[in-house]
């Protein structure tokens, strides 16, 4: 039996977004002798024939991202990148934010076995003395569970450090058994490990705190992807960063053509990618007016909102009338979803407050003004339309998830639990909403009301089709959900 080695590869790339091109055959051949046992056969070429005969299952998925992704890293690999973030980038982010928000957002995307995000958190826990009073989240994915779980368990061997800084083991590692080393607690409690395909879109996304970043890190693995798919996922990507946000990527990887919306800037021994090329903005955007100026939620902390650039009149006031021409036009809410969804977050916000004397009443443009604020990290200005949004309905579910989201963003925890419960109260059937209360039970050390809350969403998820988008979702649909809870369930929380 001869394999058909072309099909499969288009197979594969279709399915994951790994690329094997007749050169790299070689590589598809080994990793997939590896799957072959696990698979249940003893020959590859049966087990080729049987990955052929119908559509991969996620299952398959799994255990081919385990054989055929590389998980060669180690501690502040390829070191000119991170000179280049501790030395300049990241000081100039955090003297912006110092006065303001102390929020930080970094990603390392194709995390593999947790070095590089281990790196990161080791390098802010260096340049911020007051840590401890700033918001830091390091989220890191991949698309390979057994590299994820040896993240969680920060576990490592001399080979890891081969490249490291002097004093650097003997001061973030405890010293384990055969000669093994182990991330100290504060540094693994600064990163949250998650399962997540770069090649099937779904981010950026609230539901999956894949927003709203200020770095990401994705290295070494647009390489393997074919050109196509290369393009979507640096299109998802840049929209995942708020504007003037940084991309770095492997050496072997810098094309200018394949990163349309970037500037490049040049560096000692590094070139890295800026959104945009402009400076983090800190132009106010114009707040709600309350009905009566004084209504305030009864759980909301008071906001220091920016002062309003026009009056906004009460969402009570009839809408004047139009022509029958005006009826046809767009209304604010599609063009600005339009907008919204290429990512062109600080337009849908523009398109939703002009005019700025404009009331609105479908919760859809508080929920959508709210989201595309916090997608460009403005996170006081999203929760204060949250918040209006709640005066004039303070039954709408979606109204407290979005609330809960931008609070977990700005490290409120409490409040953001109470506003998931609300969200489940409201709606029993708020899938994402369990999802969220399982992920804080988790990141908070509670694996007995982790699994509570995840096992109510996936009761949910049963009813939907795989390919369902969940609602509020931002495109992540059923089945991916279902596979992020299943994976998180074999992680062990570092917490």
């Amino acid at each position: 039996m001869e394999t058909d080695w072309s099909r499969l590869s288009e197979v594969i790339a279709d399915a994951m977004g790994l690329h094997f091109p007749r050169e790299r055959w070689p590589d598809l051949q080994r990793g997939l002798a590896g799957a072959t046992t696990e698979f249940g056969f003893t020959d590859i070429a049966a087990c080729a024939e049987s990955l052929l005969s119908a559509p991969l299952t996620k299952i398959q998925m799994q255990v081919l991202a385990d054989h055929l992704t590389i998980g060669e890293t180690y501690f502040f690999r390829e070191k000119r990148t991170f000179e280049a973030i501790a030395s300049q980038l990241l000081p100039a982010l955090i003297e912006s934010r110092r006065n303001g928000e102390r929020r930080l957002r970094l990603w390392s995307a194709a995390c593999c076995t947790g070095e590089e995000a281990y790196s990161l958190a080791i390098m802010l826990h260096q340049l911020l003395p007051d840590l401890a009073a700033w918001h830091v989240t390091i989220l890191a994915t991949d698309i390979n569970a057994r590299f994820l779980r040896k993240a969680v368990a920060a576990s490592y061997g001399e080979w890891s450090f081969r490249d490291a800084p002097a004093g650097f083991k003997e001061r973030y590692f405890i010293r384990g058994e055969d000669n093994r080393y182990l991330v100290v607690p504060e540094i693994r409690q600064m990163v949250t490990f998650a399962p997540l395909n770069l090649a099937e879109g779904g981010y950026p996304s609230l539901a999956t705190d894949t927003n709203a970043m200020d770095l990401i890190f994705c290295r070494n693995v647009l390489m393997y992807f074919a050109p196509a798919q290369a393009v979507r996922v640096i299109a998802n990507l840049r929209h995942a960063l708020i504007d003037g946000g940084w991309l770095a990527v492997g050496p072997s990887e810098v094309s200018q053509a394949l990163f349309p919306g970037f500037v490049v800037r040049n560096f000692p021994g590094v070139i890295l990618y800026q959104k945009g090329g402009a400076p983090l903005s800190s132009r106010p955007q114009p707040r709600p007016k309350l009905r009566g100026e004084t209504e305030r939620l009864d759980f909301a902390p008071a906001l220091p909102w920016p002062r309003p650039a026009a009056p906004v009149p009460a969402a009570t006031r009839a809408p004047a009338p139009r022509s029958e021409r005006e009826e046809k036009r767009p209304r604010p809410y599609e063009l600005a979803r339009a907008l919204y969804e290429q990512g062109r977050q600080a337009e849908a916000v523009e398109t939703l407050l002009v005019p700025a004397a404009r009331a609105m009443r479908d919760p859809r443009e508080f929920h959508l003004l709210a989201r595309a604020l916090a997608n460009e990290g403005k996170l006081t200005d999203a929760l204060a339309w949250c918040d209006s949004g709640l005066v004039a309905d303070k039954l709408d579910a979606v109204g407290h998830y979005l609330r809960a989201t931008i609070l977990l963003e700005q490290g409120q925890v409490a409040p953001a639990r109470i506003s998931l419960q609300r969200a489940v109260y409201l709606d029993p059937a708020f899938v994402l909403a369990h999802f969220a209360l399982g992920n804080l039970a988790r990141a908070n050390g509670k694996p007995g009301e982790a699994d509570r809350h995840f096992s109510n969403a996936q009761q949910l998820l049963v009813r939907l089709k795989a390919d369902e988008p969940i609602p509020e979702g931002d495109g992540l649909t059923a089945g991916r959900l279902a596979e992020i809870i299943a994976t998180l369930a074999t992680l062990k929380t570092s917490r």
